[in-house]
């Protein structure tokens, strides 16, 4: 049974650690509702892309991205301590665009369904009738 590359292996490890630090031991009132959604490690461990999201607007993400920073130091520190690495990932913060991109799609497709339940004339395309002779 494959157990997945090492890069995927400790960005996994870091994912947990840094969640678990964030939610215990970082006390920074900067750092709103947050969480890690997946770190990306590079294939040489040298460094580790961590994605989040938050709650709020621009502000606040920004106000949680410098609070982010601000940690960064400890966070690397503490990893190193939890983990069995000969050299701990420089870590880099990123916010996670996806999930907004996500909710943008999910409210796109809902407004169509709105708009086909009330213009039902809109659901019959050309061509779409039983009495197609090519069906």
């Amino acid at each position: 049974m494959a157990q997945g590359s090492r890069p995927d292996r400790v960005g996994d490890q870091i994912r947990a650690e840094i969640a678990e630090l964030i939610t215990r031991e970082v006390h920074d009132p900067g750092i709103g509702f947050l969480t890690i959604t997946r770190v990306k490690v590079t294939p040489d461990l040298q460094q580790a892309r961590v994605l989040y999201t938050t709650l709020g607007d621009d502000k606040a993400r920004a106000e949680t991205g410098k609070a982010l920073e601000r940690a960064k130091p400890f966070l690397r520190r503490q990893i190193g301590r939890r983990l069995q690495l000969k050299h701990v990932p420089a870590l880099e913060f990123f916010y996670d665009e996806s999930i907004a991109q996500q909710d943008r799609i999910e409210r796109i497709m809902l407004d169509i369904q709105a708009e086909r339940e009330a213009n039902p004339h809109l659901n019959d395309l050309p061509g779409d009738d039983d009495t197609d002779p090519a069906k």
